[in-house]
């Protein structure tokens, strides 16, 4: 005769334990990284295995000695990719706030996914420049405009926009909870949450 299940072990066995990577992106400063965070904790109350893949935490210790030109850049989000492919189909959800300017290095990230049949949902954080310039959370834009660096995205350096994300955020016009609550919606209905 087995001991009865405790209330945590029925939760956990009745939980869906689908993974999936949630691709945030968008210009510097749009608050993809704050999102992430956000829903990132509202996931792990629910009781879900959660990893936020922070650009810059990426870059320090898996990208390191990567540049910007576009060829380290698609290196850069091609390995992200590999990371939050792996993770996802485990089990994780794999929350990936990060730039990923070029639409070809996200759609081969993509490809990935669907390949070994794993989750991929974008985000597009969308909010304008203008308002990423003004939240200027690393000081990069204020940087970019008195001429000590070059190469922002956005501003000289290109971000191609997804044409059909699978959610668009305009983060300018809504709380950062209700900006997560939305992603977390786009989530439950497809099963992922």
């Amino acid at each position: 005769m087995t001991a009865p299940q405790t209330q945590q072990q029925q939760t956990l066995e009745n939980h869906v334990t689908t993974g999936a990577t949630v691709w945030l992106t968008g210009l510097p400063s749009a608050g993809k990284t704050t999102i992430a965070y956000e829903l990132a904790g509202r996931l792990r109350a629910e009781g879900r295995r959660v990893e936020v893949l922070d650009g810059d935490e990426i870059r320090e210790f898996l990208s390191a000695g990567l540049g910007f030109s576009r060829e380290d850049r698609h290196t850069n989000v091609q390995r992200i990719g590999f990371v939050s492919e792996l993770l996802a189909r485990n089990g994780v959800l794999a929350l990936v706030p990060v730039i990923a300017p070029f639409a070809d290095s996200r759609e081969a990230v993509r490809e990935r996914h669907q390949k070994g049949g794993t989750a991929y949902v974008e985000v597009h954080v969308a909010t304008p420049v203008e308002v990423c310039s003004v939240r200027d959370v690393k000081g990069l834009y204020a940087k970019q405009a008195k001429g000590e660096i070059s190469g922002l995205t956005g501003v000289d350096d290109p971000y191609e926009e997804p044409e059909s994300p699978d959610l668009r955020i305009e983060s300018q016009n809504q709380t950062v909870q209700e900006s997560a609550a939305a992603v977390h919606a786009l989530l439950t209905e497809r099963g992922l949450a």
